[in-house]
């Protein structure tokens, strides 16, 4: 917004460029409402169909069985329940590795870490998900008795370290960005250097580390591919990572490939299962944007 209260000036070459610029920064939010506006009008008419309280808080969703029964419970369980697992994996692993980036790295090395983390995030995920399935899959099923061939365990694994790089990347520039007068006073008060990191520059990162992970959830909370083919198409309402699940994103692949009526209730749930989806991810990304500006330390 810091560019529209900004008067350009007089000459016609800045004008225009900052015309240009103007139309470019607004592409983002353009696109948005564009999404919002797509997805408005099928919604409005699946509501008017289904009660929202149903949509909301109904424990089953069924919608091509003979009674359909629409309540989004079960797709928001597996979708957190898939989330939380890659969670798992992904911040811990992912701060580790922004803490050895940041801190201990040589610089010369530093841009070559970083560069190989950006080409793993070029992976498709699609090969994430066959990799859940054919070969984590069947390692787990060793060890833990009871293990679905589809399973939000596995998925979540892998896909933990899918958005690793998001989590470590992001953190490690939030690190790096500590001005390195606040490093050398710790070392001046006979810190050691593990101290440093996590006792004095983590804890300065902390707005940029927790929007981290903030922007690696909504990454999973969007995946597709890998709970698609790793995780299940079965919707149930449960926290138990041994049974078959199904996501939002998994049932969209589900309902995006079958055969529903154009009109049909189960047609316009589809868009009302996306407009969540795209809610989530949206106020996920809102809110770490609001914690990094409302929380971004200043040094002066």
């Amino acid at each position: 917004m810091e560019i529209l209260k900004q008067r350009p000036s007089r000459h016609p070459a800045e004008r225009l460029t900052f015309l240009v610029l103007l139309l470019l920064s607004s592409v983002t939010l353009l696109t948005t409402l564009g999404v919002i506006l797509s997805l408005l009008g099928d919604v409005v008419q699946f509501f008017r169909r289904v009660p929202l309280a149903e949509f909301l808080f109904a424990p089953e969703w069924t919608p091509l069985f003979a009674e359909p029964r629409y309540g989004i419970a079960p797709l928001l369980a597996g979708t957190f329940l898939v989330t939380a697992i890659a969670l798992f994996v992904a911040v811990p692993l992912g701060l580790a590795l922004a803490v050895y980036v940041s801190e201990y790295l040589p610089s010369d090395k530093r841009a070559r870490v970083l560069g190989v983390l950006e080409l793993f995030e070029g992976i498709p995920t699609v090969v994430f998900g066959y990799f859940a399935l054919l070969f984590v899959t069947p390692l787990l099923q060793k060890v833990i008795p009871g293990l679905s061939l589809f399973n939000p365990l596995s998925a979540g694994l892998v896909m933990g370290f899918a958005i690793l790089p998001y989590v470590s990347n992001v953190a490690a520039d939030a690190m790096q960005s500590v001005p390195r007068s606040i490093r050398e006073a710790a070392y001046a008060l006979g810190a050691r250097p593990y101290e440093v990191a996590l006792k004095v520059v983590l804890p300065a990162a902390l707005s940029g580390v927790i929007a981290a992970i903030i922007l690696a959830a909504s990454r999973a909370i969007g995946e597709t591919m890998i709970v698609a083919i790793a995780a299940g198409q079965r919707p149930a309402l449960t926290l138990d990572p041994r049974e078959t699940i199904a996501t939002m994103t998994s049932y969209i692949v589900q309902a995006a490939t079958g055969d529903q009526p154009v009109g049909s209730t189960a047609y316009y749930a589809l868009f009302a299962v996306g407009f969540t989806l795209f809610f989530l991810t949206l106020l996920l990304n809102v809110l770490a944007q609001y914690i990094v500006e409302r929380y971004r330390e200043r040094y002066e």
